[in-house]
């Protein structure tokens, strides 16, 4: 039996080092909660699967006051180039879409950034050992036990166990996720039978430029999608693995290279990383059991289609951090807990079941399957983006920032649950303000003498903006009181009484300084 270590003791338990748990980790370090974050790896990712970064993503990134850092790093996706190809014809262009500033006057990170995992995950663990926390690899999760009080995990390293006890436990260790199982929770859906490929390769020449382009194939169901990567200075491809290769053990990306170049009117300099996967499409039964919480792939995954998954997970991991650092500093009541899977889940149900029709659209086969591919496509695709509401929607859909949480036990009203909207000012914009990382109140316009003096008994911070163009395009309305959470989030919008409500609010969720 392996020797067991003297028990000891931790806020918080953070299970799986990728971009899922390395937020949560940011976000409780950055509050002053150091968690212990354990990975059984033996170091961060060497290859990557997630390769774009939306908007809302990055707007939670300049919170932390490094969102700029990873744009510089990635790469803006400009345009996409939408081709249909077949075997002995060189590819012909449907439509070229115009994608960089989609967003523009939505949000300070109005594009996609293409930004591979495996960088991002090193970008995010310097970022971790700055604020004093390390990750610790080789540490596999064994088990877990929990009461009212505490939870506790046994760890192993080197083949030595340690007993832990913590207050609370995430599990962000992926969909094969030992923490899931330990709780008993389900993970109901489905995996699809076709083979995919992920693969990063050097190309003999700089043709396809910083541009992203989708490859619609007339004599095959899946389309192939090429990204640039400028931290390799290569190209992502993802497709579909032929079907006679389906079954092929050792599969090599040398296999099929020769008919991928001719089919793309590409040629390959060189193959840096290659793998395959099959898609997914299941959710959790619920991501909280006592004091364990499920975040990222252990609570969903699904179709990379739209680049959402590891960015559902970075906000799962944003939405629960805070809650965790406010009760472990004992600045709100456990309560405040119980909204992270209302929150969550939800919105995780209809990603997957979005993502799941979506593909199921695109793989289908005859002539529906062509017409969608060839026609329904490029259509909608050229429609959407020729109109300002079109793009707009478009944006708000696909880069996160419309997600919101209406039937939240912490949101009131019409507005609460909703994202702070953007208003771009002078000098820098609203989202400036959010750096703080806490509770604060916003007034666009003029503030009462009974919201001031509330704002102070309560300990909470009052920004009074100028009114503006800005702000009403934004949605905002002239005077109203804005009660925004850590997150960004409205938590509700009062045009009178502000200050009562203020009060109760505060004192229903035991909000203290």
């Amino acid at each position: 039996m392996n020797p067991i270590r003297k028990p000891t003791k931790a806020p918080i338990l953070i299970v799986g080092a990728g971009p899922t748990g390395l937020v949560l980790a940011l976000s409780l370090a950055h509050r002053g909660v150091i968690p212990r974050i354990i990975d059984q790896k033996d170091g961060p990712a060497r290859e990557s699967r997630a390769i774009g970064v939306q908007a809302r993503t990055l707007e939670f990134y300049h919170q932390f006051g490094f969102a700029d850092e990873i744009v510089n790093e990635g790469v803006i996706c400009k345009q996409v180039h939408m081709r249909r190809v077949r075997p002995g014809s060189p590819p012909k262009t449907l439509v070229n879409l115009t994608i960089e500033d989609m967003g523009k006057g939505l949000s300070p990170y109005p594009f996609l950034l293409a930004y591979p995992q495996d960088d991002h995950e090193r970008f995010l663990i310097d970022k971790l050992e700055e604020v004093g926390v390390t990750v610790e690899w080789n540490t596999r999760f064994v088990s877990l036990t929990q009461d009212g009080e505490n939870v506790q995990a046994v760890l192993e390293r080197d083949g030595e166990s340690e007993e832990l006890t913590v207050d609370y436990l995430a599990g962000c260790d992926g969909a094969g996720s030992t923490v899931r199982h330990e709780l008993n929770i389900d993970f109901t859906g489905l995996t699809q039978k076709q083979v995919f490929y992920v693969a990063d390769v050097d190309l003999d020449s700089d043709s396809l430029g910083e541009w992203s382009h989708l490859y619609l194939n007339l004599s095959d169901t899946s389309p192939t999608v090429i990204f640039p990567v400028r931290s390799s200075g290569s190209q992502r491809l993802i497709g579909l693995v032929p079907r006679e290769l389906h079954e092929r053990e050792d599969l090599s990306f040398e296999d099929f290279q020769n008919d991928l170049e001719h089919l793309l009117d590409v040629r390959f300099r060189q193959v840096n990383w290659f793998s395959t996967f099959h898609v997914h499409h299941r959710v959790a039964e619920t991501f909280q059991r006592g004091r364990a919480f499920l975040a990222g792939d252990a609570g969903h995954v699904h179709s990379p289609a739209g680049g959402q998954g590891m960015n559902t997970g970075i906000g799962d991991a944003i939405n629960l951090g805070w809650k965790l650092a406010d009760v472990v500093r004992g600045r709100a009541s456990r309560s405040i807990l119980d909204s992270y899977d209302p929150e969550r889940t939800p919105f995780a149900r209809r990603l997957v079941a979005t993502t799941d029709r979506a593909f199921k659209r695109l793989m289908t086969q005859g002539i529906t399957g062509k017409a969608i591919r060839y026609w329904v496509m490029p259509n909608v695709a050229r429609l959407l983006t020729s109109f300002r509401k079109g793009r707009d929607l478009a944006f708000l859909t696909i880069s996160q920032t419309a997600i919101s949480y209406p039937d939240s036990p912490l949101s009131d009203g019409e507005e609460g649950g909703k994202r702070l909207p953007w208003v771009p000012m002078e000098s820098g914009s609203n989202f400036d303000l959010l750096r703080s990382l806490d509770w604060q109140v916003h007034v666009y316009g003029q503030q009462t003498k009974e919201l001031a003096e509330a704002c102070e008994a309560l300990h909470l911070a009052l920004f009074a903006l100028p009114w503006s163009d800005s702000a009403r395009a934004a949605g905002i309305r002239r005077d109203a009181v804005y009660f925004i959470r850590p997150d960004g989030y409205v938590a509700f919008a009062s045009d009178d009484k502000a200050a009562e409500q203020l009060q109760a609010y505060v004192k229903r969720h035991s909000l203290v300084d």
